[in-house]
């Protein structure tokens, strides 16, 4: 049998491909707007939200989608002031993973999920969270189509763009929201602990190689679902685990591109 004779690859390609596409054009505001450590300080978030749905009896990404959308909205809120503070961010990060421990401790039968969230399963995705996914893909896109102009000026001038009136704690609320939405999404295929991979990995690579922010979140997007399906067909043939492939895909690109980027300067 090939490949995509498998109706669990079928699902694989089709999830990371929704995800990837999210999380490379969303990943160009995030590393734009120098929130990185923010956005990877809500993957951890989301798993005390997942462990604690489990120990409910709801589904893991319910919970990662309610608490990461609260710690977003709360993060974009405070705007100015959680800038800059990774020390703050990382006490956050490591309280969130203290708390996902705890409520294992309480529900030892999720230990096997826990595994999951951690370094991701897009083999195991259900077609019922493939369905969830594209929901969550379209409407983050479709809401980053509406504030992405708006939201890029207050990235790039910020006092300007405070001074014109926009509104700019409110613009940094929903974007943190949409971040916290892809967070929840990208963990389902590489984990939490590597949620760079496809947020950052890609976008970071795509600003050494272009300078337009439009060619860097087309490249972007490009680039991560390269890398997730690389990673699902270089997992297939090997039988290495899926998560580290694309994390190694990433890596190299992400080096490449740097190279690239010193040999044109």
């Amino acid at each position: 049998m090939g490949m995509l004779d498998y109706g669990f690859m079928q699902t694989a390609f089709a999830a990371s491909g929704i995800v990837a596409i999210v999380a490379g054009i969303v990943g160009v505001f995030l590393v734009t707007r120098g929130q990185t450590f923010a956005g990877h300080a809500l993957s951890h978030v989301g798993f005390a939200g997942a462990t604690a749905a489990g120990l409910a009896g709801v589904s893991p990404l319910v919970g990662m989608v309610a608490l990461t959308g609260g710690a977003g909205i709360a993060m974009g809120l405070l705007g100015e002031r959680i800038g800059n503070r990774d020390v703050a961010i990382g006490i956050v990060l490591a309280l969130a993973l203290g708390f996902g421990l705890l409520f294992l401790h309480y529900y030892t039968s999720f230990a096997t999920q826990a595994t999951a969230l951690l370094f991701g399963n897009v083999l195991a995705v259900s077609t019922g969270t493939l369905a969830v996914l594209a929901v969550l893909g379209a409407g983050t896109l479709v809401a980053l189509g509406v504030i992405g102009r708006p939201l890029l000026f207050a990235s790039l001038q910020p006092e300007l763009a405070e001074a014109k009136g926009l509104p700019i704690r409110l613009l940094g609320a929903i974007f943190m929201t949409l971040v916290a939405l892809t967070v929840s999404a990208s963990v389902q295929i590489v984990g939490v602990l590597l949620v760079f991979t496809l947020m950052v990995g890609p976008a970071a690579a795509a600003e050494r190689l272009v300078s337009r922010f439009g060619a860097a979140a087309t490249l972007a997007a490009g680039l991560a679902l390269a890398e997730a399906w690389g990673g699902l067909v270089i997992a297939f043939y090997t039988d290495w685990p899926t998560s580290f492939c694309i994390t190694a895909l990433s890596g190299i690109v992400y080096f490449g591109a740097m190279i690239v980027g010193a040999r044109r300067s």
